[in-house]
């Protein structure tokens, strides 16, 4: 429904007030327990009660003369016109009905020298199918989806395209995009999420000759359409003295057994040199429960730096570091994942059968996204292996 106007909203104002209270709405999912962020849209206890109070006395609108002067929205890019706009080369028919699997499109940039990314945003062509799309840049030499051709959809292979192309992970973690499999993922498209954007003397890097992958999640609403998603960027008037990487902390070796309530899993990384922790970014699919990411500094000292004890696979946020972290080298990061396999969860695929990781929904993930800050004539992968 609008809540533009007063006699637009009036109408739903029991149900406004029953969602805020019960914290549906805004969706908003960390613990205030741990961490502060500065993009924290949960409403505060008076904003709360202000609300309820004015559903329970007739919801009467007030003086015209004393409202806020009106929003306003953008129509089109929220980052203002891009320098270039890329689309996935494709228009894609989303069927009436079905399920339609993880489906990419694998786009070159054309870009001839490395370009430094202020500013990045996914516009869905057909937002009422699109559930979410992934934006993943693929370095010149990756053997991400190496085998997928260009231009047309492509389909993963089941078991998780990222796993199959992956390197083994041994161990109980593995910074993905970093060790093993060369992407990053440089920017998301999730309903009431925002672009990707950085602080001032920072940027991303998208290399010279770098193909986009959008990895697209389509969902069916019973009317065939067409979508044609882009994305579009704006390039650093300078180099940044800063680069912002993404990785992500994963265990791809998780395995969820039938029928189990609260299977935990955990992925244990180390740092090896000092970094700055800005962003989090919580992944799961369908049995995904809960979700937190815990530091353990060189010191002994442990702490809780985000914990999402509800989490909703069909609200992905990401939260944004009020004051970013300095992580020193050495420091420990754990991001555990809670899944319900349950027939209780109402969410569930299959409840009789063993899940392991894949990029399909009806598979699993264990996640944890990170955006990383460090000098611009660092090797990222410094982070992930020891220097030698």
């Amino acid at each position: 429904m609008s809540l533009m106007t007063y006699k637009e909203a009036r109408p739903f104002a029991k149900a406004m007030a029953k969602a805020t209270t019960s914290r549906k709405m805004p969706p908003w999912h960390a613990d205030s327990h741990y961490g502060k962020f500065a993009n924290d849209r949960s409403l505060s206890a008076q904003e709360l009660n202000t609300l309820a109070v004015w559903a329970n006395t007739g919801a009467k609108e007030g003086k015209p003369s004393d409202a806020p002067a009106p929003r306003e929205f953008a129509s089109g890019w929220t980052i203002g016109k891009p320098d270039v706009v890329i689309d996935m080369g494709y228009d894609y028919k989303v069927p009436a009905s079905g399920t339609v699997d993880y489906t990419y499109f694998i786009v070159p940039t054309g870009f001839t020298e490395d370009k430094w990314v202020e500013k990045i945003e996914v516009r869905p062509g057909a937002s009422s199918v699109v559930h979410h799309v992934v934006l993943i840049n693929r370095a010149p030499g990756s053997k991400y989806l190496a085998d997928a051709p260009k231009g047309v959809p492509y389909i993963g292979k089941g078991n998780g395209s990222s796993a199959s192309d992956r390197k083994p992970d041994t161990g109980k973690g593995v910074f993905v995009g970093l060790a093993g499999v060369d992407y990053e993922m440089v920017s998301v498209y999730v309903p009431g999420g925002v672009a990707y954007e950085t602080k001032p003397g920072q940027a991303r890097l998208i290399p010279a000759g770098s193909d986009l992958i959008f990895q697209m999640h389509y969902t069916v609403n019973g009317k065939e359409t067409i979508d044609r998603s882009r994305v579009g960027i704006t390039f650093a008037k300078e180099r940044p003295k800063e680069r912002v990487i993404n990785t992500f902390i994963a265990n791809l070796n998780l395995e969820i057994p039938p029928g189990a309530e609260n299977h935990r899993v955990d992925a244990n990384v180390t740092v090896h040199r000092d970094v700055v922790l800005q962003t989090l970014f919580p992944h799961m699919h369908l049995r995904g429960k809960a979700f937190e990411y815990v530091a353990k500094y060189p010191s002994g000292e442990t702490e809780t730096l985000l914990k999402v004890p509800a989490y909703d696979f069909n609200w992905q946020l990401s939260y944004q570091l009020a004051k970013p972290l300095l992580l020193p080298k050495g420091t420990e990061l754990r991001a555990t994942a809670w899944y319900d396999n349950s027939p209780n969860n109402k969410f569930n695929p299959d409840p009789k059968s063993s899940v392991r990781w894949g990029d399909q929904s009806w598979e699993e993930m264990l996640a944890g996204f990170v955006d990383f800050v460090i000098p611009v004539d660092i090797n990222p992968r410094e982070i992930a292996y020891p220097k030698r």
